[in-house]
C-alpha cells in the first residue's frame, strides 16, 4: 500500500496584537514571516524530492491570513510542473482555538469582563494554556476540541487518498491546534502537548499506517517553555 503522509505546517510569523490570547487575528504575515515561508518552501521542495514522494495538488490551508498567505508561498516555490497545478483550499476547519465572543480582545480585558460578570468563576491561572478549559463566551472552545477538530478534518483527508503511489498532503494551519490534533491522533502524548510547539513555517510530518493509526515520521517538534505566554 502507498504511504498516507500529511505534511502539517505552522504559519509563519505575523502581526500579532500583543497580549491577546485570540488566534483569530486577521492580520498578515511579516517581512520575516515571508522570508520564513520561503526558506523552508524551498527545504520541504528537496526533502520531497529525496524521498520521492508526490506533492498532492490540493493544499489544504486555515482560512485565516496568516495561514493563506503561508500556503500561498509554498504553492509558488514547490509547484513541480506546468501541468501539475497546485491550488489552496481554505477552510475553518483548520483555524486556531476560539475564544469566541472575545476575540482579539486582550488578556486583561478578557479577565475584566470575568470579574465584571456574576455568573461566572474567577478564571484559573493557566486558562490560557489548559488544554480542557474553555471561555464562557459564546463560540468559544477549549484546545483540545481544537485539536479535535483538526484532527477528523485530517483523518477525513487519510480516509480519501486512493494513490498508488507515496503522497504527501500539505496542511497549514496553527501550532496550538495541530499539537493538540496530534494528541487526538495518538501521536503525542498528553506531557509533550505542553512540551511541544512547532517552528513557524518548518512541516511536521504524519503517516496515517495500514491499520489506521498515525506515526510522526519527520520534520522536528519546538520545544516550548510550559510557562511562557500561550502562543499559536
Amino acid at each position: 500500500m502507498a504511504r498516507r503522509i500529511i505534511a502539517l505546517v505552522r504559519h509563519a510569523e505575523y502581526h500579532q496584537l500583543i497580549d491577546a490570547p485570540s488566534a483569530l487575528q486577521p492580520f498578515a504575515l511579516t517581512d520575516t514571516g515571508i522570508k520564513q515561508a520561503k526558506q523552508s518552501a524551498l527545504e520541504m521542495k528537496a526533502f520531497l524530492q529525496k524521498n520521492k514522494w508526490v506533492l498532492d495538488a490540493n493544499v489544504h490551508t486555515s482560512s485565516l491570513l496568516r495561514a493563506w498567505q503561508t500556503a500561498k508561498i509554498f504553492i509558488e516555490l514547490l509547484q513541480p510542473t506546468v501541468e501539475q497545478q497546485l491550488s489552496i483550499k481554505s477552510v475553518d476547519d483548520l483555524v486556531e482555538r476560539s475564544v469566541g465572543a472575545v476575540a482579539n480582545l486582550t488578556i486583561q480585558q478578557i479577565e475584566d469582563l470575568i470579574k465584571q460578570d456574576p455568573r461566572y468563576e474567577p478564571l484559573p491561572s493557566n486558562w490560557k494554556s489548559n488544554s480542557q478549559f474553555k471561555l464562557p463566551f459564546i463560540g468559544a472552545e477549549s484546545l483540545s476540541e481544537a485539536g479535535e477538530r483538526v484532527a477528523k478534518y485530517i483523518m477525513q483527508l487519510a480516509a480519501d487518498m486512493q494513490e498508488d503511489f507515496d503522497c504527501v498532503k500539505l496542511l497549514v494551519g496553527h501550532g496550538a491546534a495541530f499539537r493538540h490534533a496530534a494528541y487526538a491522533l495518538n501521536v503525542i502524548d498528553l506531557q509533550q502537548v505542553a512540551d511541544l510547539s512547532m517552528h513557524h513555517a518548518q512541516p511536521v510530518y504524519l503517516e496515517c499506517l495500514e491499520d489506521g493509526s498515525w506515526q510522526h515520521i519527520a520534520g522536528e517538534w519546538k520545544l516550548r517553555s510550559r510557562y511562557g505566554a500561550y502562543q499559536d
